[in-house]
Formats: C-alpha cells, structure tokens, sequence
C-alpha cells in the first residue's frame, strides 16, 4: 500500500510548453509504491521523478498526449538506426540510480546548453536535488549510463517492471550533441526491453508544438493514450491515427 504524504491540483499557470496555453498538474507525492503499481500508475498516464507522481490536468487541453511504443509493431527509420549505431560507440552500463558529483555536473552542462539552445529557465542542482528529483529510491528504477572511455557523457534515468520500460529522464554533454543522443538513447531502452521481454516503451508526453518534446512523434508507430483514465478505469491506448481528437489525428496530414 503506497503510503501518501501530499496529493495537489494546481491551479492554471502558463503553460511551460506552449505559448499562450494554460497548464496543470495533478502531483502525488508517495513512498511505499510497489513494481505492479507503478505500472498500474504509467498504464494511466502517471509519470514518476523520485517520490514525486504526476500527470496533465489541463482541464479540455490534451495537447500532452501519453506515449508509448509497442515493441511488436514498432519499426526505426533509417535516420533513427543511424543514432542508435553512433550510440553504440559508448560503454554502457545498467544499474541502480546512483548520485555522485559527477552525475551532477553533467547534468548542469546539459541543462546550460539547453537554456543558451532554447531558451530554458536556469535550474541550479547539487547532490541533494538530484537524489530527492532524479535517484530517489525505487524497486523498478534503473540508469542507463553511456562511457566514453572512462568519462560519463550521457545518462538515462528510467523504470523498468515487468511490462513497461518507461524513459523518465535523459541528459547528456553539449559536446555529443551532434550524436543525436536522444534519439540513441530511445532505441537504447527499446533494445534493452526488447531483451528482458518488456513490450512497451513509454516515452512520457509528447507535445507537437514544442521542440523539446514534439521529437517523441517521429517514433512510429506508436499508441496514445485516450483521456485521463481513472484508479477503477480500464486505460484505453490506441494507434495514434485511431484516436479520435487528438493533436496525433489533426497532425497526422502534416508529416
């Protein structure tokens, strides 16, 4: 039984993905949460940072589309097969979420880039943030971390149970920015997955009008999922050119 310290619904803010648009969050902050509930929680929508559970509650907006990859079906392009062997030149190594200096600073350096390259608000991190944001203790979390010899040059933080792999974070330093290390790392964990036996990959949300998330849409094909399923509700994921309403049916023309 999770043991639940705060539940919240924010009140609408700017949202921090599209201009003009309103956002809010439904946060959960719980321990005890077990491997089968956690999957329970992203079947719905649920995405997890440390002790910290949330999802979209933008009142009508479902422009944060819940997006997974069912690994029977999914196929990469050749661009995406291309990252993946770039990618491949790292050693990696797959482990518990671990909290050093060196984490942490390659963290910084991500996030600089990220706000000289777009425009992000500056976030500070040392060891105590990243352990409660990032490496907080949980059966199901896993870093997969990328070498370049000896030196750390990419991370990805993740939730692996039984039946979903779910790519929860991933930063890397500016100066393999060229590797596509993002696209490498999703056909990393889908690689993984497919060799523990997990069928999905869940990539989080994807929103098409903003850069920094619209790149989950290229992963194809994929499954969204529909509406804001409730605890007692049956999750409904669809192929993305089946649901009915989403911005994937509306975009669909356009790729």
């Amino acid at each position: 039984m999770p043991r639940v310290f705060g539940q919240h619904l924010e009140a609408p803010r700017p949202c921090d993905y599209l201009a003009e648009a309103l956002a809010s969050l439904e946060y959960r902050v719980m321990t005890r949460v077990t491997v089968a509930e956690l999957e329970e929680m992203l079947r719905r929508g649920w995405r997890r940072q440390g002790i910290l559970y949330f999802r979209p509650a933008c009142g009508a907006c479902f422009e944060c589309r819940s997006l997974r990859l069912p690994l029977d079906r999914f196929v990469p392009t050749e661009s995406q097969k291309r990252a993946r062997r770039r990618a491949g030149r790292f050693r990696l190594e797959v482990g518990p979420p671990r909290v050093d200096a060196e984490r942490v600073a390659l963290f910084e350096a991500w996030h600089r880039f990220r706000e000289g390259e777009r425009g992000w608000k500056a976030a500070p991190m040392d060891e105590e943030g990243y352990h409660l944001g990032l490496a907080a203790y949980h059966p199901a979390a896993r870093e997969v971390a990328y070498y370049d010899g000896g030196r750390l040059v990419a991370l990805g933080i993740c939730d692996v149970t039984p039946r979903a792999w779910s790519a929860t974070m991933f930063f890397y330093h500016p100066e393999v920015a060229r590797l596509s290390p993002g696209v490498g790392n999703v056909l990393t964990c889908v690689d993984l997955a497919r060799t523990a036996g997990i069928p999905h990959v869940y990539l989080g949300y994807c929103v098409l009008g903003c850069p920094s998330m619209r790149y989950k849409d290229a992963f194809r094909p994929h499954e969204v999922l529909v509406g804001r399923p409730a605890a007692d509700e049956e999750p409904r994921w669809a192929p993305a050119h089946e649901a009915p309403g989403t911005p994937a049916v509306r975009a669909g023309g356009d790729r």
